[in-house]
């Protein structure tokens, strides 16, 4: 059996454990709690319960001050169990699909809860287990916008990583023009110029110094073409998003001011961490560069 298959059958903790970038996450778990549910889309599963078991897993953010045994600084395990409690109790539903969703959504909106793992199984129809399992983040807590028919969706935009080589390439305007063509909003990030830069020889100082590196990138890449637009805060991407506008990403504002931000000051990882942050459909990557394991977003080689 490969590691993937295995994976694949693993317990959600263990899962987790494996696709956990540099800097994994405290978890907590909730395992094999059954309950009685009438819950099926056959009209056979209906008017009576079957058992169902939940297996959940979540990442939780590193706490900001020491817990000193105190109950109220973290996720409580009764979360887990009244989380699924208050689903089940808000409607009839016919597929796991759905519930498993909606237990993930409730779950991220506790602010310690990061990432979500959530596997459900019906116990009863057979000499076997039917399931379904999930894994949100709160990376996926995507912008809304209101369409022309009044409905509100999700928008998950694409972000790309360009080199140095592709920022001054003469096709540039074509690449942009293909990006937009995907109906996508597009948001473009930069890495360090090519460019001398001051050492400090101390880490906090020098991530600030290639930070602003970073940002001098993004406006030469925005002196090459007038629909690029340097912005920095959540408040700019998620107006310019909702707009369709093209979007290039000075880092420092976001990456310093989050509470659980990246830790790597690489250029690629900071891209990553910004495509997890937006929900982005995709990270396209241009240039020879390496990229961070635990991806927990589509990555693709431009």
């Amino acid at each position: 059996m490969t590691s993937d298959i295995r994976l694949a059958f693993a317990h959600p903790e263990e899962r987790s454990v494996a696709s956990a970038g540099a800097d994994p996450r405290d978890r907590i778990s909730l395992r094999d709690h059954i309950v009685e549910v009438d819950i099926g889309a056959f009209q056979k599963e209906r008017g009576h319960t079957q058992r169902v078991m939940f297996n959940i897993v979540v990442e939780v953010r590193p706490a900001a001050q020491p817990l000193n045994d105190d109950v109220d600084l973290i996720l409580s395990y009764d979360t887990l169990t009244e989380a699924i409690a208050t689903e089940l109790a808000a409607e009839r539903l016919n597929l796991l699909e759905t519930l498993a969703e909606r237990l993930a959504e409730r779950i991220l909106a506790e602010p310690q809860a990061m990432r979500v793992f959530v596997r459900i199984e019906k116990l009863d129809v057979g000499p076997y287990k039917l399931g379904v399992e999930i894994v949100r983040s709160r990376a996926e807590v995507a912008v809304k916008v209101v369409g022309q028919d009044g409905q509100e969706a999700a928008v998950h935009p694409l972000v790309v990583f360009l080199d140095n080589a592709s920022i001054t390439a003469p096709d540039l305007a074509k690449r942009l023009d293909g990006w937009q063509a995907q109906g996508r909003p597009v948001i473009l990030t930069v890495g360090l110029p090519d460019l001398p830069r001051p050492q400090t020889g101390h880490k906090p100082t020098q991530r600030r110094v290639d930070l602003l590196a970073i940002e001098q990138n993004a406006w030469v890449l925005a002196a090459r073409d007038p629909r690029c637009v340097v912005m920095a805060t959540r408040t700019e991407i998620d107006w310019a998003i909702k707009r369709g506008q093209l979007v290039v990403w000075a880092p420092s504002k976001l990456v310093l001011d989050a509470v659980d931000g990246p830790h790597s000051r690489e250029p690629v990882a900071l891209a990553l961490w910004l495509a997890e942050l937006m929900a982005a459909d995709r990270l396209i990557v241009h240039g020879d560069v390496a990229l961070p394991a635990g991806s927990r977003v589509q990555v693709d080689h431009g």
